[in-house]
Parts: C-alpha cells; sequence; structure tokens
C-alpha cells in the first residue's frame, strides 16, 4: 500500500514541477494530466491482479481490492464457487445412479456410437468375463465374439434381444444370458443383460409337465375308452367281462392316483409354511407307516415265492424320540412315500431297512435303505422333478405316478428340513430326511392328535 501511495504522489509531484515551470494555465493542465496518469497507472495495476488471479491463482481466494475491481472480483468468485457447488452436486448425482446401477440384479452397459465400453457394472462384466476398469473404451464386437450376437448387433435391428451362452456355462450347469441394445442420443446404446437360465428351466419344465400330466392321464383314459367299446360291441362272457371291468377299475384308479398327487402339490405350494403347534407321536408316525409299507409289500410280491425283508426300528427305541413338530398329514404322506418307493423298486427277497437316529445338535434324522438296484448318479439330480422316472415301465407297473419325491421335496422344505440322496448302481439306495432341532420334541408334553391316512401312496 506505501509504494502504490509513494507512486501515485511522485505522479503528482511532477505534475506539479510541470505547472511551476509552464506556469498559468498550462501548468494546471500538466497537473491535471499527471494525476490521471497516476489513476490510470495505479488502476491499470489493479486491474492486472485481477486479470492474474483469474488466470493462475486460486479461484477460491479473490485478491483484496476495493471499487471496481474489487465488486469484479467478489462476484466472480461467487459465481465459480456457485458453479464448483452445482458440479459438486451434478458429481454426486452421477455417482448415486452409478451405483444404483452397480446394485441392480441385471447388467448395464454404456456404449459409444462407435461401439466402445464407456462404462459397465459387475454384473455385465460377469456375464461375459470383462473386466469393468480395464476393458473401458474397448470394442464390444471384440470383446464378445459370439456369433449370434455379431449378427443382432450387424443387423442393427433391437426391437428384441437376443440369447448368449454364459461364461461360466458347462454341459451340465447351462448359463443363458438375455442380451437387449437400446438406441439412444447421437448413436450410443444401453446394452441390458440377465440371467435367463432359471425363466428358460421353468419354461421347459412347464413344458414337460403338461406333455407329462397329458400322457399320464391320455393312456388310461384310451385303455378305458378301448374296453369300454370292447363291452359295447361284443359278446363277453361273465369272467371276460368281470376281467375286463377289474382293468377298466385299475386305469381309472390310475387317473385318479395322478389327479389326486397333482392336488396335493398344488395344495403343498400354495399353502403357508406349518406352524409351530401340531404335533406327532414319532413312535405312532414309524407305526403307521410300517402297517402301511407291509401291506404294499404283501399286494407285490403275494404271487412270489419271497417276501421283503423290512426292518423297523423296534418300538423300546422310539419310546423316547419324543414328537415331530409340523403337519402330522403331510410328514405321514412324504415318509411313507420314501417307504414305498424302497418297497416297490425293491425285488422280492431284498431288504428294507427304516431308522430314527437322533442328532447330537438336537434334530433328527429319517432314513430308508434298500438293497434294490440302485439309481445311476446322473439321475440323482432330477430325481425330485415331477413326473421324472429312471425306469418308466417299470413305475408305472408297480402303481407310480413320478410324483411321490417331488410330494416328498416339498414336504421336506416346508418342515425346514433337507432331502439327502445316496446310490450306487447294483447295491442300492439310502433316501434320509434330516429334522432341525426347532421340529423335535423330546419333552414328555401330551403326544398329537392321532394321524389321518396318508395323503397320497405313489412312486
Amino acid at each position: 500500500m506505501v509504494w502504490r501511495c509513494f507512486f501515485f504522489l511522485s505522479f503528482q509531484v511532477a505534475g506539479l514541477l510541470l505547472g511551476w515551470l509552464w506556469g498559468g494555465r498550462w501548468g494546471a493542465v500538466a497537473t491535471a494530466a499527471g494525476a490521471a496518469w497516476a489513476w490510470f497507472l495505479w488502476d491499470l495495476t489493479r486491474g492486472y491482479r485481477v486479470v492474474r488471479w483469474l488466470r493462475d491463482g486460486d479461484l477460491a481466494q479473490a485478491p483484496a481490492l476495493k471499487g471496481v475491481w474489487g465488486e469484479l472480483a467478489d462476484r466472480t468468485r461467487r459465481l465459480l464457487r456457485q458453479k464448483q457447488a452445482e458440479i459438486a452436486a451434478s458429481d454426486a448425482r452421477l455417482q448415486e445412479i452409478l451405483e444404483a446401477l452397480q446394485a441392480t440384479p441385471n447388467g448395464v452397459m454404456l456404449l459409444d456410437a462407435e461401439g466402445h465400453i464407456e462404462w459397465c457394472n459387475q454384473i455385465v462384466a460377469a456375464h461375459f468375463g470383462l473386466d469393468a476398469t480395464r476393458d473401458l473404451g474397448q470394442s464390444i464386437g471384440n470383446l464378445l465374439r459370439d456369433p449370434e450376437f455379431s449378427a443382432y448387433y450387424a443387423a442393427q435391428d433391437f426391437s428384441g434381444d437376443v440369447v448368449l451362452q454364459g461364461r461360466e456355462s458347462t454341459a451340465s450347469r447351462p448359463v443363458r444370458i438375455s442380451v437387449h441394445l437400446h438406441p439412444y442420443g447421437d448413436g450410443r446404446k444401453l446394452l441390458l443383460s440377465r440371467d435367463v437360465t432359471a425363466l428358460e428351466q421353468a419354461e421347459a419344465m412347464r413344458r414337460d409337465f403338461v406333455a407329462n400330466v397329458s400322457h399320464e392321464i391320455r393312456t388310461p383314459l384310451t385303455v378305458l375308452m378301448g374296453f369300454v367299446e370292447t363291452l359295447q360291441t361284443l359278446p363277453l362272457s361273465a369272467e371276460e367281462r368281470s376281467r375286463y371291468l377289474g382293468m377298466m377299475s385299475q386305469q381309472a384308479g390310475r387317473m385318479q392316483s395322478v389327479v389326486q398327487d397333482l392336488l396335493t402339490l398344488s395344495r403343498l405350494e400354495g399353502s403357508p409354511p406349518p406352524g409351530l403347534t401340531e404335533c406327532t407321536a414319532i413312535d405312532a408316525l414309524l407305526r403307521r407307516c410300517e402297517d402301511e409299507a407291509r401291506g404294499l409289500s404283501a399286494l407285490l410280491t403275494r404271487s412270489q415265492s419271497a417276501a421283503h425283508v423290512l426292518e423297523f426300528p423296534p418300538a423300546e427305541a422310539l419310546r423316547g424320540a419324543g414328537q415331530l413338530v409340523g403337519v402330522s398329514a403331510e410328514l405321514q404322506s412324504a415318509l411313507a412315500n420314501l417307504i414305498g418307493n424302497a418297497v416297490r423298486y425293491t425285488p422280492a427277497g431284498g431288504c428294507i431297512t427304516v431308522d430314527w437316529t437322533p442328532m447330537p445338535d438336537g434334530g433328527a434324522r429319517f432314513s430308508v435303505r434298500d438293497t434294490g438296484p440302485g439309481i445311476d448318479s446322473v439321475h440323482i439330480p432330477r430325481l425330485t422333478e415331477r413326473f421324472y422316472r429312471v425306469d418308466r415301465s417299470r413305475s408305472r407297473d408297480t402303481g407310480g405316478t413320478g410324483l411321490g419325491l417331488a410330494i416328498v421335496k416339498h414336504v421336506v422344505q416346508r418342515h425346514s428340513a433337507t432331502l439327502q440322496i445316496e446310490s450306487t448302481v447294483g447295491k442300492g439306495s439310502v433316501f434320509s430326511v434330516t429334522f432341525p432341532p426347532h421340529r423335535i420334541q423330546r419333552s414328555t408334553a401330551p403326544r398329537g392328535m392321532a394321524l389321518p391316512a396318508p395323503a397320497t401312496r405313489s412312486g
């Protein structure tokens, strides 16, 4: 500040000296000119400080000036702070949008007009084996070399999607990814991807289910219609008529079993999970299963020389087993189905062993071991599918509908239990159900209500 005053006063003194030398009117003009020139240079210096601040300085720290240049610097500083706040808010909103796109269960990718990746989330990177950071700026055509995608991208018809094989797809566990491009802006494209493996599997199961239901009902219905036509058109003896009526009754019973099992599955899928208020005594439950199994075994082996060997836990071993918490009818149906399957598929003379084992954590395991032909490991993951059969002809001969294990799976899941299947071809199978501790009551509380009749008898 001192040098500014000295600078200004120097010009004032110079103007006064000139005025004294020239004298008169010209002296006054020279004095005014010197003062104006001094003011101009000083003001120019202040303006230069503002320009230097705008060019090189900290925009948030304006120079301390007064007058016009000070007001200009102050207004500029406020405008810059406002713009910086707006930019920060825009960046924050953009970051929130990107975080939301990262959290979406679908893959999202932004492409520029030339097909280069501008941004992608981790889901789409996992779908196609990309690196969300390293592959930025790369051409999507160079990274996705699937011929179907190349044809889809080249056709420029993005009204629908294209389904590609996922990066982690294998023959045993196929992964299918749906890709849909959406043009926007000036030639840019939004790529959306989603895993449709479960949807395609559900659609395939639906088609198979409809076909299986149609087949299971159409076959006995065709037989019934043939027998009815025979009875209507041909003269038959009493013995022949009785035999035909017996076969008609058998086919009608088969259709009834299929419908009953379908209704059971529908009820299990549509009803809420069972509570913890209904209980059934474990010993009574197994005794009922034993009675049913022995009756089924006698029916299947009555024309054969050897019967099944059925081994159940003795009554003394089950007296302290306690109670099983859950819907009695559903539990009876599930456990009886597992034992019934073992009886159906074990040849006459074979052994079926039923066991109830308390677990250290307070739960319990119910298991059925047989000496039947066993099941190949390729079939085990699909055994609980509806109408899935390892041997279709034998299943029908033994009276199964192909829905028994599907019912067992739903009952087990509803009671928070787990189903395990172990089998070796030529040596037999073991089906086990492990119940969690909260489904077992080992107290001496009054036993639950009597078990109703089984909901289904199918294999």
